[in-house]
């Protein structure tokens, strides 16, 4: 994209807002009293290490990370605990007595192994950071990474919306069903958005690794692509205000049954 086209500089600026968005209404929800705190706190931390990978994603295409390497791997980039994250937040949201156990342990092993990666390697002197760089093999940043981020992101997606459904045909009351609406309008929305971004990923990876064309060269594609990933960014942060404004008496009650 061309740094000096004043189209480039609307895409960050709404990419910009969608960082603001997100970071702004994540913290909003470790202060949100009604529903269940740890649902609250996830769904908190999902918009924050969203909105930071947005962030991520503007550094990258403005080329502040190629103009100063210092910051490169700035611990920022979070897609591996996304599918986590959204997972256990509708979970709790459903079955708030739910008790973690022992099990739940390996769920987070991508995404902690994810973040102490980009911690060991930002904290690496400079010289040795363009060594370590993006592999095809690495399971925390390159080909391997995506495959991993966008396989789990759709399996989460459909766990929880099993969840959903199994909830459906227990619940009476109005107000809890109307609570499990909500979640089930956030995975379904979410679906549609991700299946396009998901789209614009694997187009580009296979167009660039099996027919050597670079795709991010066109600036149309390359400026669809990463409004994909803002579209995410938004629609949670979207959500959130919701939940937070507009929806705090559906999520102001508990669900009892245990899961």
């Amino acid at each position: 994209m061309g740094a000096h086209s004043i189209f480039f500089w609307i895409l960050i600026g709404i990419m910009g807002i969608g960082v603001l968005q997100s970071l702004a209404i994540g913290g909003l929800f470790f202060f949100k009293r009604s529903g269940e705190k740890r649902a609250n706190y996830f769904y908190g931390i999902l918009l924050i290490t969203i909105g930071l990978t947005l962030l991520h994603n503007i550094l990258y295409v403005t080329g502040i990370y190629e103009h100063f390497p210092k910051f490169n791997f700035l611990p920022i980039y979070f897609t591996l605990a996304f599918p986590i994250l959204l997972f256990y937040y509708v979970k709790l949201s459903l079955y708030p007595n739910y008790r973690f156990r022992s099990s739940d342990v390996k769920h987070f092993i991508f995404p902690i192994g994810q973040w102490l990666f980009f911690i060991g390697i930002f904290l690496t002197p400079v010289s040795f950071k363009g060594e370590l760089g993006r592999y095809f093999y690495n399971p925390f940043y390159g080909a391997f990474e995506q495959f991993i981020y966008l396989s789990s992101f759709f399996a989460y997606m459909y766990f929880a919306y099993r969840y959903i459904r199994h909830r459906q045909k227990q619940v009476l009351d109005h107000k809890k069903a109307k609570q499990i609406a909500y979640l089930r309008t956030l995975l379904v929305v979410l679906f549609v958005l991700f299946g396009i971004h998901t789209c614009f990923v694997v187009t580009d990876f296979v167009s660039f690794e099996f027919l050597n064309i670079n795709l991010r060269s066109l600036k149309i594609y390359a400026a669809l692509g990463a409004l994909s990933f803002a579209a995410l960014v938004f629609w949670l942060g979207t959500y959130g205000f919701q939940v937070l404004f507009w929806g705090r008496r559906v999520f102001g009650t508990k669900v009892r049954n245990e899961k």
